[in-house]
């Protein structure tokens, strides 16, 4: 045989053995197995919420959440401003836009820090049970803690749908001065410093001129003073 008969006969036989053996991996299927593409959206994201009106946000609305996000070991707290809160009488709050700007810049330094107006966005009094239904069907995947102060705490009876709602979160309670650490409902308390510090003294100190350095993050006075918050009428 010719030297380039025998190198085609080679050639040829090469060919022939790596058609046989793709023809063994197609029928076998691939050797290694990957990873479902959609595994990773099932694992389970554990947050806080803290609601309130934040009119404006200040200091202690910020050390309620790093505690509670650094001692519960969450992944985020999401800042939620209200619409209309349904526990407490009628309120008269500045425009939406203002308290959404002021949420954002209080926590911009924060990574484990976040807003959510799923309520703002509802445009109608916020009950905490329909909220939460809302955010399960946007996020499956989360396990929410929900935070509320000692007062909040004495007025679960009184919640929508409560009884369904425990079912849906996890209480986290924040001890303030006043109001005993007991309900009928399940509640994980965090201990954090107890400050008396108010959205409605820090209205009343702008109105009157007065110093709130120090009661807000200078993100938030500056915005303040930059629009004339709170200025043209006291708030109570």
């Amino acid at each position: 045989m010719k030297s380039g008969q025998k190198n085609a006969s080679l050639s040829a036989s090469k060919v022939q053995s790596i058609f046989e053996v793709n023809e063994t991996l197609s029928f076998q299927g691939p050797l290694i197995e990957e990873e479902p593409v959609e595994e990773a959206s099932h694992q389970v994201e554990r947050v806080g919420i803290l609601g309130g009106t934040f009119n404006p946000p200040h200091l202690g609305h910020l050390i309620i959440a790093e505690q509670v996000a650094t001692q519960l070991g969450l992944e985020k707290i999401y800042f939620m401003p209200s619409h209309i809160p349904p526990h407490a009488e009628e309120k008269k709050t500045i425009d939406a836009k203002h308290r959404i700007s002021m949420t954002k810049l209080a926590i911009l330094d924060n990574p484990s820090f976040a807003i959510e107006t799923i309520e703002m966005e509802r445009q109608e009094k916020s009950y905490t049970y329909e909220t939460i239904s809302l955010l399960h069907q946007r996020y499956p995947n989360r396990e929410y803690y929900f935070i509320i102060g000692g007062d909040m705490v004495e007025n679960l009876p009184l919640w929508k749908e409560i009884d369904q709602l425990i079912q849906e979160v996890t209480f986290v309670g924040v001890e303030r001065r006043g109001y005993a650490k007991e309900s009928p409902y399940p509640i994980l308390w965090v201990d954090c410093p107890i400050l008396e510090l108010s959205s409605t003294e820090i209205r009343s100190k702008v109105f009157f001129d007065q110093s709130i350095r120090y009661m807000v993050t200078d993100e938030v006075l500056n915005y303040i003073k930059k629009e004339g918050l709170y200025k043209d009428d006291y708030q109570k």
